[in-house]
């Protein structure tokens, strides 16, 4: 089937292959250069495009965007940032005169991001210029050239409309995608392609049958009610971090850091729980919170606690041809924390995510829910944790006292990332950690001194 899209302000129709990355079409097949491949699977932002769809404009890292994935929606690199008769964008002025470039080699994905940015009144920089990597000039003189542009006028050209259409490939409601997998249970089901992207990228595998799921706007939406929040499976993680910030900020500060801009724009709440990586930093957050998952399979809905969703290293409690369609989380958990463990501070994948709501009623746990990632093959619960806490004041002694529980809990690997004896230390510390936030004590690590 044609794939129609606009392509810097012009339609473009192809037959290329759906599950071919934009990134190559736009290199080989278009002879568009400007866009770069750096690390190929949306870690370093030389990639980045612009793509606006219903949900208005977002910076994709054109690498891991499959081009089943682009119908109907309009598309700016690089060479489109500028306008039609040549003159710059404010953002590319800024770069030359704050001399935010050298090698040049990620410039390309930094004019992208920033011109969205503009585009989108954003001003937060540095969170929107994390997925990109420079190492010539670092970012000082780039985030001073976003902030010299951040109150110019927006450039006609730049207002781009999806022109809208049909999609190949993709299911347009749930009815017909729980359809669709019941006559294809070996399919793939392609959300927003940050993991699967990874596996044509870096695996070189045949997807075989596709369903590309962004035309599933019922699986897009976000109910909120007095007493829980639940999430269509579509959600992307830009959406679930504004969607939980009021309720739940230490939640959205980890979101803020465990993808870029360009991958939260595309990744999604379903997709991230399905795949049931062990170092996923979303699970832990949601086990914590006590989230009910939502699977379907045919007309069959069914609920299942999250927590009981993974059982093993590359298993889930999901039978042939079941797809998630939501998770719900309660509201009102005020105590409830999430800190991540990583190398870098921003997009890193982590050595270890704790996730923590204790309930203390006078002055006795009465209630907790621990859950963390990176500590067995899937994110599991310390349910051995809980127990030493439940039922004892909630004192320093109580959590020292509980600490000798996590090697009952979890026996973690070593590799590149930490070894067993760090993952444990650490994670015992986590426990520490969220005792003395609870007690009013500063535990920001960009904020705590020696």
């Amino acid at each position: 089937m044609d794939i129609t899209f606009l392509l810097n302000g012009e339609t473009v129709t192809t037959q290329t292959s759906p599950t071919a990355t934009l990134l190559d079409w736009l290199r080989e097949g278009r002879g568009l250069r400007g866009t770069k491949e750096g690390c190929n699977e949306g870690d370093c932002g030389a990639c980045t495009v612009m793509v606006t769809d219903d949900h208005g404009p977002r910076a994709l890292n054109a690498c891991i965007l499959f081009m089943g994935q682009l119908s109907g929606k309009a598309v700016r690199t690089v060479e489109g940032i500028a306008a039609p008769d040549g003159t710059p964008h404010p953002v590319q002025t800024a770069m030359v005169d704050h001399h935010g470039s050298q090698c040049g080699f990620c410039t390309p994905g930094f004019v992208v991001s920033m011109a969205t940015a503009h585009l989108n009144g954003r001003t937060d920089h540095d969170d929107q210029l994390a997925g990109n990597l420079c190492r010539c000039t670092g970012y000082a003189p780039i985030v001073r050239a976003a902030q010299a542009v951040a109150a110019t006028p927006i450039p006609g050209w730049m207002h781009d409309t999806a022109p809208g259409g049909a999609t190949p490939h993709a299911p347009t409601s749930a009815d017909d995608l729980a359809a669709w997998y019941l006559d294809h249970p070996d399919g793939t089901l392609i959300a927003g392609a940050t993991d699967v992207g990874l596996w044509v990228t870096k695996q070189f595998r045949d997807l075989g049958d596709v369903a590309f799921l962004h035309a599933c706007t019922d699986l897009q939406q976000i109910d909120v009610t007095e007493g829980a929040i639940r999430f269509g499976a579509g959600v992307t993680m830009t959406r679930v971090l504004d969607a939980v910030a009021d309720d739940y900020p230490s939640y959205a500060d980890m979101i803020r850091r465990y993808g870029s801009v360009q991958v939260r724009n595309a990744a999604t709440i379903g997709g991230n729980i399905a795949n049931g990586s062990p170092i996923g930093d979303n699970p832990p957050a949601l086990i914590a919170l006590d989230a009910v998952l939502h699977l379907r399979r045919g007309d069959v809905v069914r609920d299942v606690a999250l927590a009981d969703y993974f059982l093993s290293y590359g298993r889930q409690s999901r039978q042939p041809g079941e797809f998630v369609i939501g998770v719900t989380i309660p509201r009102g958990c005020h105590d409830h924390r999430v800190y991540k463990l990583s190398k870098r501070f921003d997009q890193d994948i982590s050595a270890v995510c704790g996730a923590f709501d204790v309930t203390v009623t006078d002055g006795t746990v009465t209630r907790a829910r621990i859950a963390f990632g990176g500590m067995a093959g899937v994110p599991k619960r310390a349910s051995a944790v809980e127990s030493a806490l439940i039922g004892r004041p909630w004192t320093d002694a109580t959590v020292s006292a509980a600490l000798p529980a996590f090697a009952d809990d979890f026996q973690p690997l070593s590799d590149m990332r930490a070894s067993a004896a760090y993952r444990l230390t650490t994670a015992q510390n986590m426990l520490r950690r969220y005792h003395a936030d609870l007690s009013g004590q500063t535990v920001d690590v960009r904020k705590v001194r020696a």
